[in-house]
């Protein structure tokens, strides 16, 4: 008997804690709770919505601090859901703050914009408080690159009026495209709320302290720049105090290298007109009577003058693009006169009478120096000089006599012709859009050889005009700077 009422009362016993159980887990009448999703996984289900958004705002003075903003909000992907539910089990606020803390980081009104790349690779995403930060540093890009005065002129629409030479400034733009929109950022990204150091992050592609030099006697800034792999450009930009290239520096002074890394592409169309020197070319004829090697002169060169009236697009401080549109003859050329003994062409090139490799009208958009190319964005030394302005399809001239090594195509030359002159130079001549001569050719100075193009990797048509001794470019000649031949 009385192992039948120890039966009896275990179940009861048990019932009874059963239904205590139940009644610790579910209320009677069904309550609005609110469920808290991350990302649509459950973490957990609270009273209140206002409450825990409170909560979190409260905790979080110390970015209030840090980006003097107002507010601080739920972390990206964070869902509230209302739900009606007779379960009572429910996590305090503070318990889905530390969740929420763990997972990701909270949130703040701010701007997103997104600069977008050509191939859409890569694209940038920049994070700032107010538009008003992103817009000035644009500006303050814009105005480094095509200068402060220029810029400002051209936003007032205060320029002079070119009567004979000068120029103006017809467009400025921006060539990415960039899309801005207020969002939520979490408070973890870079947000940029300094003018300057965004502006520093635009230029360099970091914020990151660039390195130094001690300038030493006898430096200039090309000097200077062109040893630490950077243009004068970037020296310029790196040392805002400095004004051009031709300014002083002194031994002992700290200068910073800076390469830049541009986010931005900020282009610049000008409208030049300008008087340029057209040097005369040397004439030779040949008298049989006279050994090889004299030479006369019998009518002394006159340099000309022509007004040239030109577009120019320069990208990020660097020409891309030179549009010829007219040429006027202010005072011709007398060419200079040289009899020399002999009509043979000598194979060999004189050394002290180098011609120009272009018709007259030329600029150089890039010179010999550290830069970054206009079209692969890679750092590198540029290995010549590019000589435009003279039109697509104007002549191209041998520097000096000598014999056709190369007269080929290669996908980043285009066409290309390399002349060894016998003296220990070779000269190349890039981009052509046709070769008029031919390997083994002997070739005098002054003789056309192909034709100004855009053949290879070329953002505009001009010629790629390079200097070695020793041998040819790229294959074992050292190279040279050009402007030693005619300097």
């Amino acid at each position: 008997m009385k192992k039948v009422l120890t039966v009896v009362l275990s179940l009861i016993i048990g019932i009874g804690t059963f239904y205590l159980s139940i009644n610790t887990t579910r209320s009677e009448e069904p309550n609005m709770y609110y469920q808290v999703y991350l990302d649509e996984e459950l973490i957990g289900t609270i009273k209140n919505k206002d409450s825990l958004e409170k909560y979190i705002d409260s905790e979080s003075e110390y970015y209030k601090k840090k980006y003097d903003v107002k507010k601080v909000y739920v972390p990206q992907g964070l869902e509230i859901k209302a739900v009606t539910t007779y379960n009572d089990k429910i996590k305090t606020e503070k318990e889905i703050y530390e969740i929420l803390k763990k997972k990701r980081p909270f949130t703040i009104d701010g701007y997103q914009i997104t600069i977008k790349k050509e191939d859409n690779k890569d694209n940038k995403k920049v994070y700032v408080l107010s538009e008003k930060v992103f817009r000035e540093s644009l500006e303050n890009v814009a105005k480094i690159f095509v200068g402060e005065d220029d810029y400002q002129k051209y936003k007032t629409n205060t320029q002079t009026e070119i009567k004979e030479t000068g120029y103006t400034v017809d467009s400025i733009s921006m060539e990415e495209n960039m899309t801005i929109k207020k969002t939520k950022i979490p408070v973890e990204e870079t947000i940029y709320t300094s003018v300057p150091v965004l502006t520093k992050m635009l230029l360099f592609g970091t914020t990151d302290e660039q390195k130094t030099y001690v300038v030493k006697e006898g430096d200039t800034i090309s000097k200077v720049a062109f040893n630490n792999e950077i243009s004068v450009l970037e020296f310029l930009i790196s040392n805002p105090t400095f004004t051009n290239e031709k300014n002083l520096l002194f031994p002992g002074q700290e200068v910073v290298i800076g390469i830049t890394n541009p986010q931005i592409k900020i282009k610049e169309v000008k409208h030049e007109v300008k008087d340029l020197v057209s040097a005369y070319k040397t004439e030779y004829q040949y008298d049989s009577n006279m050994y090889v090697g004299e030479e006369k002169v019998i009518q002394e060169g006159v340099e000309g003058l022509e007004r040239i009236n030109q577009d120019v697009t320069i990208v990020n401080g660097e020409i891309t693009y030179v549009d010829p549109k007219s040429k006027e003859v202010i005072k011709p050329t007398t060419n200079k006169i040289v009899v020399k003994g002999d009509k043979k062409v000598s194979t060999v090139g004189n050394l002290k009478d180098w011609g120009w490799p272009t018709d007259s009208g030329w600029m150089i958009s890039s010179e010999f120096a550290y830069r970054t190319n206009p079209i692969t964005g890679g750092r590198e030394l540029h290995d010549g000089i590019d000589i435009a302005g003279t039109g697509y399809g104007s002549n191209i001239y041998a520097a000096n006599n000598g014999v056709v090594v190369t007269a080929s195509y290669h996908y980043i030359n285009g066409n290309y012709v390399i002349i060894n002159h016998n003296n220990g130079y070779y000269t190349y001549y890039g981009h052509m859009s046709k070769i008029l001569t031919k390997v083994g050719a002997t070739v005098a100075k002054g003789q056309v050889i192909g034709l100004v193009g855009t053949t290879g990797y070329a953002t505009g048509p001009h010629v790629h005009f390079s200097l070695t001794s020793g041998g040819p470019l790229h294959g074992g000649g050292t190279l040279l700077n050009p402007w030693t031949i005619y300097r």
